[in-house]
């Protein structure tokens, strides 16, 4: 061991350059998972730092039991209050509130708690001010405090049980923050009361009492906790879990890279392992010494990266800030901590050793079999044995042919569970056997490609970058395959979304309202609303009365429908203009959705029962079906309009007609309905897009740490091929070679092995996006936004000849007489 360490040490201290080359990618890997590490604590941080607590005085917490249908009511606190020593049972409860603070409700209802308004039961943590009282009073989450510049002492308006407009004063800015851009608000008792008299009962807070004789009396269904074990709950751990799968794939990149590297470095090292050899040193001190070597560099790198992840995270949240995402995951600001604790440093330290040392075997062991005689030749000229090259084709092409075969049965399957994992097994199959097991002969191909083509117009060095990277195929392989990976997820990725998005744009095609006018409660529309609803812009409009109603299937099993009662001569109108022949439609009759028609074996002509009514079940003859999206969704339509209230208005805007300009004329026409939307087509549309934009921003920037890995491989493999072509490099230039000539060689091979990641990663993510597609029984034609994929080629591009400029300057500092003479 002493003789391992001592080699280890003196392979660092003569060539502390050419050890620490492997750990370059293992720096910027490990900069990934930390930055991952410390960007999720940011995000629980802001979700969960600021969520309702159990107050000191309680004893235990009474609550629902997953996955039973018991409910928790005033019944339940009831009985829970008669057991002896128990002294107090508080209600937690949560109400649902429309926040008007535009003057009219949004999109999103709110969450709002209920707090109790005595010193000791308030639940949730207050930032500014304090918590409001019992009435006209509230507080909100600091999220839509920022945004819409509320704080203590602001004057908004919220909507009553009925939908009218209450004026109340903000009190207090709670710690916790929106999610999803959903404002979540804290209100009094009697506030509470006005806005929602049917309140969800989240849990009780008992004080006093046996945890036993509690739970005896809640009965089956609920579960009871001491407050000690409710508040030292986890938080829910999503948000953390949604980046640790990126920062993996980043760090398995670094870990092929690493390899790619240690390869290269300990082929320069042969002859000196020869020699080695040749004085009797055996193979198990060589390969410690290399191991050793390896958890050395992996340490360093480790504790680097670990650094670095701060500065990493940081500017992963600016970028999220400045999109958006942070305020939808709950956060005004994203500020996670610029220095590691204690355990992420060390994570990241013993997590870097690992890989270095995991990637350090199989060339390690591979360099300790070196003959002794290999130390009479260099390292040119040596070919590999023949039958091991054989092998290894004849296995990849068999792996590449199995591929093909389980990509084909991925397809018939189609639609099936099984043809996911055929897909996924074909893909991981046809990687290993096409870059892994083939790619010392796949990626000097597709070099000699790309150096015949540039070479056309970039001249001679063009050619001698193709054949440098036929010279050494395995290296160049292996620093080929991450980035090959990383184009190959990307590119599918975005093919993937964009193919899905044209089908779901097929789908959205569907006949559908230009807009539909609803409360936000879903409340009864008042009188007037029709009206309002029937601007300039409208070209037809259809007043729907909805009931919910359960409609029994001939197996017995209950299902909620939506019952709407219409005019029958509006509906016929409604309908006919679109094409559905409706004609019979009037009293006696029915109209069904095509779903809910072909769910319960409906007939047009035969006669159909409808469940669940006010006034008992009604029987009518089927006049027709319908396209359920016509009618907004609506399940069965009764020729009725005195069904119900009046619940929605559908609308068909004139040719032309502006969207946005029906909806401010239907707002300003009801002042006195705040609670009232117009949700329009086109808003619904620009909505969809922008959450998808946002999901492949995120996604992209994710995927890109493992593309910034696999670029690290570019620059330490050109590192060592100017280190291994000293000579070549003096004779170029004793020839008459330009420094500038030689730094244009390194950057085309720079150029050249980033081209082979990027488009045939491309070609073989294309193909897998639609093998996917095609076994979850989708097709379409490949659709991808194709400007970011070629920005996103193009910047891969700049960052390979970034990373080459190191090894180009170091090509030109090579003096002809020096490197002519060095061994």
């Amino acid at each position: 061991m002493p003789t391992s360490l001592r080699l280890a040490v003196a392979e660092f201290r003569d060539r502390p350059g050419r050890a620490v080359l492997p750990g370059v990618a293992l720096v910027v890997g490990v900069a990934c998972l930390l930055a991952a590490l410390m960007l999720s604590d940011a995000m629980v941080r802001a979700t969960a730092e600021g969520a309702p607590v159990v107050p000191p005085g309680v004893d235990l917490v009474v609550r629902e039991a997953p996955y039973e249908d018991a409910v928790l009511d005033g019944a339940v606190a009831d009985r829970v209050a008669g057991v002896a020593g128990v002294t107090s049972v508080e209600q937690v409860r949560r109400v649902r509130a429309d926040l008007l603070l535009d003057g009219r409700a949004g999109p999103r209802r709110s969450d709002a708690d209920v707090e109790v308004d005595r010193e000791g039961l308030r639940r949730v943590p207050m930032l500014e001010g304090r918590a409001p009282g019992r009435d006209g009073e509230l507080a909100v989450d600091r999220v839509t405090a920022h945004e819409h510049g509320l704080g203590p002492g602001s004057a908004v308006r919220v909507a009553d049980a009925e939908g009218r407009a209450l004026d109340v004063v903000v009190r207090g800015v709670t710690k916790r923050g929106s999610l999803g851009e959903e404002p979540v608000i804290v209100v009094g008792e009697d506030l509470a009361a006005r806005i929602d008299p049917t309140p969800t009962v989240l849990s009780l807070h008992v004080t006093g009492g046996d945890a036993t004789a509690v739970a005896a009396a809640a009965g089956q269904g609920f579960r009871v906790d001491t407050a000690a074990a409710v508040a030292a709950e986890e938080p829910g751990g999503d948000l953390a879990l949604m980046l640790l799968p990126f920062s993996i794939l980043a760090l398995a990149t670094s870990v092929f890279v690493a390899s790619a590297t240690y390869r290269a470095v300990y082929l320069q090292r042969q002859r000196h392992t020869a020699l080695l050899r040749c004085l009797g040193a055996h193979r198990g001190p060589l390969v410690r010494a290399n191991l050793f070597e390896a958890l050395s560099t992996g340490a360093v790198a480790g504790a680097v990266g670990a650094v670095l992840g701060g500065s990493v995270a940081w500017l992963l949240a600016r970028l999220f800030d400045a999109i958006g995402l942070s305020t939808i995951m709950g956060a005004v600001e994203l500020s996670p901590a610029l220095l590691p604790n204690g355990t992420q440093l060390l994570i990241g330290v013993v997590t870097a050793s690992v890989l270095s040392a995991f990637a350090a075997v199989r060339p390690a062991l591979t360099a300790s079999r070196i003959s002794p005689l290999a130390a009479l030749r260099t390292s040119e000229g040596q070919t590999p044995d023949a039958a091991v090259v054989r092998r290894r084709y004849v296995f990849g092409v068999v792996l590449v042919v199995l591929a093909a075969v389980l990509g084909v049965l991925g397809v018939l399957a189609r639609g099936s569970i099984a043809a996911i994992f055929l897909v996924l097994f074909s893909g991981i199959t046809g990687v290993f056997g096409l870059f892994g097991v083939l790619g010392p002969v796949v990626v000097p191909a597709l070099g000699r490609i790309f150096g015949s083509v540039a070479s056309r117009f970039g001249g001679a060095q063009w050619k001698l970058a193709a054949a440098e990277v036929r010279r050494v195929p395995q290296r160049s392989a292996s620093v080929a395959m991450p980035l090959l990976l990383a184009a190959s997820m990307v590119t599918f990725f975005a093919v993937t979304v964009g193919s899905a998005q044209r089908v779901e744009e097929e789908f959205d095609r569907e006949p559908r309202p230009d807009a539909v006018v609803v409360d936000s409660a879903e409340r009864p529309l008042r009188d007037g609303v029709g009206a309002a609803a029937d601007q300039p812009q409208a070209a037809r409009t259809l007043v729907l009365h909805g009931v919910e109603a359960d409609q029994r299937d001939p197996e017995g099993y209950a299902f909620p429908a939506e019952v709407v009662g219409a005019d029958p001569a509006d509906a016929r109108d409604w309908l006919t203009a679109r094409g559905v022949d409706a004609g019979g439609f009037g009293p006696g009759t029915v109209l069904l959705g095509d779903r809910y028609a072909e769910h319960f074996g409906a007939r047009v002509g035969e006669p159909f029962t409808v469940e669940g009514l006010p006034g008992g079940a009604r029987t009518a003859t089927v006049a027709g079906t319908y396209t359920s999206s016509l009618l907004d969704d609506a399940d069965v339509v009764l020729p009725d309009p005195d069904l119900g209230p009046a619940s929605k208005v559908l609308v068909t805007f004139e040719a032309g007609a502006d969207p946005v300009a029906y909806q401010t004329a239907v707002e300003a026409a009801l002042p006195d309905s705040p609670t009232v939307l117009v949700n329009t087509r086109a808003a619904e549309s620009a909505q969809n897009q922008r959450y998808l934009d946002l999901g492949i921003v995120f996604l992209m920037v994710l995927l890109g740490l493992s593309v910034a890995v696999a670029v690290t491989g570019i620059g330490t493999a050109l590192t060592i091929s100017v280190q291994e072509r000293r000579k070549e490099l003096a004779l170029r230039r004793a020839l008459g070679v330009t420094k500038g000539g030689l730094q244009g060689g390194v950057l085309a091979e720079a150029v050249l092995l980033s081209l082979v990641g990027v488009l045939g990663g491309g070609l073989f993510g294309l193909i897998y996006a639609e093998l996917t597609l095609a076994a979850v029984g989708l097709f379409a034609w490949p659709t991808a936004a194709l400007l970011p994929l070629l920005l996103g080629g193009a910047g891969v591009v700049l960052l390979a000849v970034l990373a080459a400029f190191g090894p180009a300057r170091g090509a030109t500092r090579i003096r002809p007489a020096a490197g002519l003479a060095a061994g």
